[in-house]
């Protein structure tokens, strides 16, 4: 069996209702380094189902990385945030916030939540795959993770 085969994928979880954003962010992952698998969902309400693994996601992985956009229907991102913060089960989980909005009124709410990092979509395509590549490069390949199902 090959070195590959033996090397779990790093399990992505994006929260995100723009189809076109989300097809880039999977364009720019798939043309990784690193092994990955990408889940999307989008809207609040299916994130929460997925990370608890319930209803159609009762056989979702623990994502290693949530990438959460903030204006989302059905519970936005900021109420994610929240839920994944104060869960024992899910607060390990690093989120990255990845949203288009930079008013300074989200950026602290975001942080006063524990998101991990706040992120500004750019609107040019060249620079949006760029930022998903280099969320990739540091999440991904320099900083250290907590085990996947570490739940205490």
């Amino acid at each position: 069996m090959s070195k590959e085969r033996l090397v779990k994928p790093i399990e992505i979880l994006l929260v995100e209702d723009n189809p076109g954003d989300a097809d880039l962010a999977r364009e720019a992952l798939e043309n990784s380094k690193l092994h990955n698998q990408l889940h999307v969902v989008g809207d609040g309400e299916k994130a929460m189902s997925f990370l608890r693994q319930q209803g159609p996601y009762a056989d979702a992985p623990r994502p290693d990385l949530i990438l959460l956009d903030l204006n989302l229907p059905k519970k936005d991102g900021r109420e994610v945030l929240a839920e994944i913060k104060a869960d024992k089960h899910l607060r390990r989980i690093p989120v990255v916030i990845l949203t288009t909005s930079r008013a300074e009124e989200d950026i602290i709410k975001s942080y006063d939540l524990h998101a991990n990092c706040y992120i500004s979509k750019p609107i040019d395509l060249n620079q949006f795959l760029h930022v998903v590549k280099s969320i990739e490069s540091f999440w991904l390949s320099i900083v250290i993770l907590p085990p996947n199902g570490a739940k205490k």
